[in-house]
């Protein structure tokens, strides 16, 4: 991307690896695609290794490429590009240890707040290169400084080879979380080129990006990297075992015909085409309900030495404060593409068919207890409900409640309640709307129907977002007062047309999911 701002001289930073050339975008550098890593092509499921150093000047005016993912994203309507906007096209690579850099001014001596930010995709498809989440609206609003995230995703970054390969893959099955500490590690040791403080830095991301924030609160690498955690719509209570790993490892290398040396050298394409047979091989009764990663981060009792949270929150990161909600609606943009769905036509029996997936005898249960909450719903719109509560809010809520009992940091909850109108409102509050407004980037998007409303939410929730990212806490003039949450109030901001604080929201979802998770 060339400067847009003809005249301006090119940004320019030298870091210890070689000297960098950005761009200026909305009058903010903008620096993309900066190794923090090496390549990893050669060096398939082997933990990060530094990158080169460079000679002469090294352009970062534009994306580079991103890491490999073909097919896994699931299929959707082509109306819900409204919602998640221009996508990446920089191509797919196993080069993709890289990050991008937002920033107000180098080499002015500053030392702004850090926000780094993880990308959705439940640890297998996302980038951090899309422009809804473009780091330059932050800056310009907060005087912060904005990193993106690249790193291994699904079978590379999370194919658990310790059982089979030897002393070698003991870390493969985490080498996509230790892709994420060397990137925060690279902020740690080069930021303050950016005009960025290495002493005041916030991670948050958004639905599998939410899962890599909780996943790093339980990593003793990560300690000490971080200092305030944003999880939206990702609460990561359970993460898979070494058995389950070991499972999907069995999958993958049957579906292959291979054994570890086969996989170093296997054509790029081949391996990727083998993530889909594998997780199906495995089955839905493979995962349980608070662990929804096929390919994610292992508990391997070293690199994660623990479950993040459960039975309750490590203590490892009690001193982090911790902002944390969801979207009311999750659910309505992942069944978008049944018909049955879209068009409102599901039936009572389509509805308990579709809830005794999710909730087994307690299927009558569920539903009674929701229409009862909910008298107006029809069936498809008590399906959204339910699926969502099952399948986010529970963990958000599992998450903030353990979190609170460390009674260290603060924590902090909200519920997006903004319902975007496109396609006649049958989409709601669906997951992922929330980025372009946490950006600040709705104009990116057709989500928000032109509305006043909505570019006056996104102008609060990136405050907030600044807010949280300088202080620890997200109050600032624009909201009413918001207290920490805890089990006795349960303080949830809800961030609609008009923001406003609740006690307990929706309480009958919130006890009953967490009764069936129990058990």
């Amino acid at each position: 991307m060339a400067n847009d701002a003809p005249g301006v001289a090119a940004p320019v930073v030298a870091l210890p690896h070689g000297r960098l050339r950005g761009a200026i975008v909305e009058g903010i550098a903008a620096f993309k695609s900066v190794p923090y890593g090496a390549p990893t092509g050669a060096a398939r499921f082997l933990p990060p290794a530094p990158p080169a150093p460079w000679t002469g000047l090294r352009d970062a005016t534009d994306y580079a490429g991103h890491a490999p993912q073909m097919g896994l994203r699931p299929p959707s309507r082509p109306e819900l590009a409204d919602l998640y906007g221009v996508g990446d096209s920089s191509p797919p690579s196993e080069d993709c240890l890289t990050l991008n850099v937002w920033t107000p001014a180098v080499g002015d001596g500053a030392r702004r707040p850090v926000m780094v930010w993880l990308h959705g995709g439940a640890f297998s498809y996302g980038t951090g290169n899309g422009e809804r989440s473009r780091g330059s609206r932050l800056c310009q609003r907060g005087d912060v400084v904005v990193v993106s995230v690249n790193h291994r995703l699904n079978i590379l970054g999370f194919l658990d080879l310790s059982a089979v390969g030897g002393p070698d893959y003991a870390a493969s099955g985490n080498a996509g979380m230790l892709d994420i500490v060397a990137a925060l590690q690279w902020v740690q040791d080069n930021i303050a080129a950016f005009g960025g403080d290495p002493d005041c830095v916030t991670v948050f991301g958004e639905s599998g990006g939410g899962g890599k924030v909780c996943t790093l609160m339980a990593m003793p690498a990560a300690k000490g990297v971080f200092h305030r955690a944003v999880v939206q719509s990702g609460g990561a209570v359970l993460l898979r075992t070494p058995a389950r790993a070991a499972r999907l490892t069995d999958a993958v290398l049957r579906e292959l015909a291979t054994d570890v040396a086969g996989l170093r050298d296997m054509p790029l394409a081949r391996l990727l085409a083998a993530i889909g047979p594998a997780i199906r091989a495995l089955g839905p009764a493979a995962r349980p309900l608070l662990d929804r990663y096929p390919f994610g981060p292992v508990v391997d009792g070293t690199i994660l030495p623990r479950q993040p949270f459960a039975p309750d929150a490590t203590p490892l990161s009690a001193d982090i404060p911790l902002l944390i909600g969801d979207m009311k609606d999750e659910a309505a943009s992942f069944v978008a593409t049944d018909d049955t769905m879209w068009f409102r036509r599901l039936d009572e029996a389509g509805l308990l068919a579709r809830v005794t997936a999710l909730a087994g005898d307690a299927a009558p249960r569920v539903i009674a207890a929701y229409r009862a909450a909910n008298p107006a719903m029809n069936p498809a719109e008590l399906l959204i409900a339910i699926r969502t509560d099952a399948e986010f809010r529970v963990r958000s809520l599992l998450v903030a409640e353990r979190q609170a009992a460390l009674r260290g940091a603060p924590v902090f909850m909200y519920s997006f309640e903004w319902e975007t109108p496109v396609h006649d409102g049958r989409l709601k509050a669906p997951h992922a709307l929330d980025v372009p407004f946490t950006f600040d980037t709705l104009d990116l998007t057709r989500a928000h129907g032109d509305r006043e409303d909505a570019r006056r939410l996104s102008g609060i929730m990136a405050e907030t977002w600044i807010a949280f990212a300088r202080t620890g806490r997200p109050s600032h003039a624009a909201l009413p007062d918001w207290p920490a949450f805890d089990t006795a109030s349960r303080a949830t901001m809800v961030l609609d047309s008009a923001c406003r604080l609740a006690h307990d929201p929706r309480p009958h979802g919130r006890t009953l999911w967490q009764e069936l998770a129990a058990g």
